[in-house]
Parts: C-alpha cells; sequence; structure tokens
C-alpha cells in the first residue's frame, strides 16, 4: 500500500562564530530531517511528494511537478 503525501521544503539559515566572524550558510530541509540541495530547490521549487511503499519498505521524495507530470494522485 502507497501513501502519498504533499510536504514544503523548509528553508534554515544556520550561523557560525568562528575567529570573531560571523558566517551565514542556508541550506533546505524535508520532514524526516531530509536535506535537499539548493540545486533541487532552484530548479524544481519548494513542492515535493513523499511517496512512503509498506510493501516494499521504501521512501521516494520527488518534485511536485514531477509527480504531476507522471500521474500520481496528491491529496
Amino acid at each position: 500500500m502507497k501513501k502519498v503525501r504533499k510536504v514544503t521544503a523548509r528553508r534554515v539559515v544556520g550561523r557560525k562564530n568562528v575567529k570573531n566572524r560571523v558566517y551565514e550558510y542556508v541550506y533546505y530541509t524535508l520532514p524526516l530531517n531530509l536535506y535537499l540541495p539548493r540545486s533541487y530547490i532552484e530548479r524544481w521549487g519548494l513542492e515535493y511528494v513523499v511517496i512512503r511503499d509498506d510493501e516494499k519498505g521504501t521512501i521516494t521524495v520527488m518534485p511536485l511537478k514531477l509527480a504531476k507530470e507522471q500521474g500520481i494522485e496528491v491529496d
């Protein structure tokens, strides 16, 4: 049985202090603590689909646009 749900990537800003200088970095994450490279966000946007297949024991993450093109119904 497959469970499909729509998720939105969160933008997280990190800060690091090194020798009295503050460095900031940005990264994106999905639920389940899955990190997304910035190139994915630039190409596909912030909307993603998580497909959990209990029979196979797999979790698949794909962009919402791609899921709609493949005909996957999203709740």
